[in-house]
């Protein structure tokens, strides 16, 4: 037996008092669309590349938003210069309409024949012309100003409702995105190289009615040691196997108070074979989406708590917070179960 086993299987003997005061039914934990299983080539995306994405998606948003909302701007200036201007004719085309209301469809022959002498006549009649003519082409000219003005601002409104949006749902995504980061360690514990999703796990089963998990025993043969594990454990063990971690396990052994003599623990270690702590992108990786997966899925699997690279989680707090005990846990992720 290696030195690294060896070490694995002696007792860890940890200060958990704390672990008493968490308690209260388990938090619903949303599960991602399931990628392909963790060390395959089509890996789904880091969680840091996604928020650096949003942010950018985010800024350029913006910047479309400001440049909308100054084209809305210029197309207000030209609509209330139209406005003045058919302001400005209102008095002209208000006595047009009062002469002919008064007069009937003779009004301009009525007009006309006020006149007292030919030259008169014909003064009246050219000016009723002009005037006219004048009107209709200045109110075909305003409306035309006018209805391009309406237009525009219907389209830039539309413009700006649009950008409006984009810029929430960059907004929305990198929230999700950074309060996705946090659920799995944040930048401290991962250094943002996580996966930004991970395989949904199977319920497992005994299951109360209610939500709570009910107390098992260590009646199921460990696939990792001589010993025995529950069935619950059994259950997570098969699912982290089926989500593509395939390196060396651990999970019954003697000694200790805490839960691996129970059958209700395993350590999934970085290495294929043994324990030796992450040193490089490949075992930080590999431990940084054990511990998510089994993060994003705690729920479902019965977990009690996780600890990864000197950090802990409990469902009960969905939050992850320093550790220190007799094992630093940078070799291994250590998962207890309910």
């Amino acid at each position: 037996m290696t030195a690294p086993l060896r070490r694995w299987m002696t007792p860890v003997v940890a200060v958990f008092a704390a672990f008493a005061v968490f308690a209260g039914p388990l938090p619903a934990m949303a599960t991602p669309t399931p990628p392909r299983p963790a060390e395959h080539d089509d890996d789904p995306p880091m969680l840091n590349d996604l928020i650096e994405s949003a942010n950018r998606d985010f800024s350029k948003a913006k910047n479309q938003l400001e440049k909308s909302k100054k084209r809305q701007l210029k197309l207000d200036v030209e609509l209330r210069r139209a406005q003045a201007d058919l302001d400005a004719l209102t008095p002209q085309v208000a006595k047009i309409a009062t002469q002919s209301y008064r007069t009937g469809r003779v009004g301009a022959i009525a007009m006309l024949l006020q006149s007292s002498a030919p030259d008169s006549f014909m003064d009246r009649a050219s000016a009723l012309d002009e005037l006219n003519l004048v009107n209709d082409k200045k109110l075909g000219e305003i409306n035309a100003v006018k209805e391009r003005a309406d237009q525009a601002k219907i389209a830039s409104d539309a413009e700006v409702r649009e950008q409006q949006k984009l810029t929430n749902d960059m907004a929305r995504k990198k929230t999700e995105a950074e309060k996705s980061l946090r659920l799995v360690g944040g930048e401290s514990l991962t250094g943002g190289l996580v996966a930004a999703t991970s395989p949904v796990a199977r319920v497992a089963p005994n299951r109360a009615s209610d939500g709570s998990w009910k107390p098992e025993s260590c009646n199921q043969n460990d696939p990792t040691t001589s010993g025995c594990i529950t069935p619950r454990t059994l259950h997570m063990y098969k699912e982290v196997k089926r989500a593509g971690f395939n390196r060396f396990v651990g999970c019954w052994r003697p000694g200790d108070k805490f839960e691996h003599p129970k059958g209700r623990a395993c350590d999934w270690s970085l290495q294929n074979s043994g324990f030796s702590p992450w040193h490089n992108n490949d075992t930080r990786i590999y431990g940084n989406n054990l511990a998510a997966f089994l993060v994003r899925n705690a729920d479902r699997l019965g977990i009690y708590y996780v600890i990864w690279n000197r950090q802990i989680w409990f469902p009960t707090e969905n939050r992850w917070r320093s550790y220190s005990g007799p094992s630093n846990h940078t070799d291994h992720v250590h998962v207890s179960l309910l």
